[in-house]
């Protein structure tokens, strides 16, 4: 039997197809989530719904404990959620601080346990201007440390690294994914916000691909 594959799950579009694309490799796939204190959990309820229909195992990991250290994000503490498309210098308020190597390190720690050769992630293209640890030199650093930090190495990956959103949601409808089982507004309410960035970007690649969005919103800019 294949070598386990450790899929980092937020319950957002991009790792929803993620967790698809590592099913479709035959490989066993353990999903595992983290609540590090973002300003809602209703990715993270997405995630667990997913996964409980897929019959995936997956694991939340409640981290948040580390919430104080994270300070200086709107996803993290009290600075407003920016409004408008990811082009604007705003948008670096939704940066937190090297979110990504502390949830690699503990992804990698879990795939190690599991004897699992890789974890994978969603970073894509269009986070490249925004988020440092999201950029293919970051992937590179930390696939090489991964690979020497234990004494089985663990390949860090991220398949979408050079595709766009657009791209990523063409990929899952064409593998007939239903991504009303998703959440990506930045805010926690109801129906998702339309105003945030993360709510343009979605919209966006939506209205690129000629479909509807599934999910509901308060207004649509």
């Amino acid at each position: 039997m294949s070598n386990p594959l450790v899929v980092i799950y937020s319950g957002g579009m991009d790792s929803f197809t993620l967790l698809h694309e590592a099913l479709q490799t035959g490989r066993p796939v353990h999903a595992l989530s983290f609540h590090y204190g973002q300003r809602h959990a209703r990715e993270l309820h997405c995630a667990e719904a997913v996964c409980l229909s897929l019959g995936v195992p997956h694991q939340v990991a409640d981290i948040r404990a580390i919430t104080p250290l994270l300070q200086g994000s709107a996803l993290t503490g009290d600075l407003a959620v920016p409004e408008g498309g990811y082009q604007s210098a705003t948008m670096q308020d939704t940066v937190v601080p090297n979110r990504n190597m502390v949830l690699l390190s503990l992804a990698i720690g879990h795939a190690v346990t599991l004897k699992a050769d890789a974890v994978w992630y969603g970073a894509h293209g269009g986070d490249h201007a925004i988020y440092p640890d999201c950029r293919p030199a970051f992937v590179a650093a930390m696939d090489a440390v991964s690979r020497v930090a234990n004494y089985d190495p663990v390949a860090v990956e991220a398949p979408y690294l050079h595709l766009s959103k657009q791209q990523i949601l063409a990929k899952g409808l064409a593998m007939g994914l239903d991504y009303q089982h998703t959440w990506t507004c930045y805010n926690g309410r109801d129906k998702a916000c339309g105003r945030c960035s993360a709510c343009h970007e979605r919209l966006q690649a939506f209205a690129g691909e000629g479909v509807s969005d599934p999910l509901p919103y308060e207004e649509q800019v």
